[in-house]
């Protein structure tokens, strides 16, 4: 991916290169069409071996007759080459940053935040992090983009980008179950996320981030071991965290 500096009014895209695409969408085909070539020559080999497992599947994969294996097996490899091609475009984050707004497109969602909305920004591990006014996750964003890209174009139009991570990284705290310091609600929906990072559930482990949030809980996590921190109260919308 890249970014050029813009002028102070343009809008900067970001998104892979076109060489980075081409790539993609020949590597992974004759890779995999290469390695389909040597499983069919290993098969052979491993069949004459009796102490390698599972000689019944082997023996009846290297039983299969030329020229169907020589064609069949590169041609296998190469259609899963283009699967994960496929996996990488879907996967790919592409950006417009113009000093007013910033618009993010990632497997089919697009979001848009106001950079008046944008307290910080930084990486958290892998993921792009949008911090408001209340230090309330504005938006975090995942997938495979360049993140010195999104450094450039930001700091360019003056969003307030901090190389260091999170400003808040010491306000959060390792969640325990039963911590009193927290409501019985965000026991709950703390406890059911731990099983779906468990469980690699990342679209239920996303869906309860954002109900944590509408409790004033905002949370991250490290080797999937949760960490929180509360909102401060807003001193002007009257209302109490719980």
């Amino acid at each position: 991916m890249s970014a050029e500096k813009p002028a102070p009014q343009d809008a900067t895209p970001i998104a892979p290169s076109t060489r980075e695409r081409v790539l993609v969408w020949t590597g992974f085909p004759l890779l995999g069409a290469g390695v389909g070539w040597l499983l069919k020559m290993a098969v052979g080999w491993l069949a004459t071996l009796s102490w390698v497992p599972w000689q019944g599947p082997v023996r009846l994969v290297a039983s299969i007759p030329e020229p169907y294996a020589a064609i069949g097996f590169p041609v296998l490899g190469a259609v899963l080459g283009v699967l994960i091609a496929c996996y990488a475009e879907f996967d790919y984050v592409t950006a417009t940053v113009t000093p007013g707004l910033l618009t993010v497109t990632h497997a089919g969602r697009t979001r848009t935040v106001p950079r008046a909305a944008v307290d910080a920004v930084f990486l958290d591990g892998k993921k792009l992090v949008l911090l408001g006014h209340r230090s309330e996750e504005v938006a975090r964003i995942g997938g495979d983009f360049d993140p010195e890209a999104f450094a450039a174009a930001l700091q360019a139009h003056g969003y307030p980008w901090h190389a260091d991570g999170d400003p808040h990284a010491d306000a959060y705290r390792r969640w325990v179950d039963g911590l009193p310091d927290l409501p019985a609600a965000a026991h709950v929906l703390l406890k059911a996320r731990a099983h779906a990072l468990k469980k690699d559930r990342t679209a239920d482990a996303e869906q309860l981030r954002e109900e944590l949030a509408e409790l004033g809980i905002v949370v991250r996590e490290e080797k999937k071991q949760q960490y929180w921190r509360r909102l401060p109260e807003h001193p002007g919308d009257g209302r109490r965290q719980p």
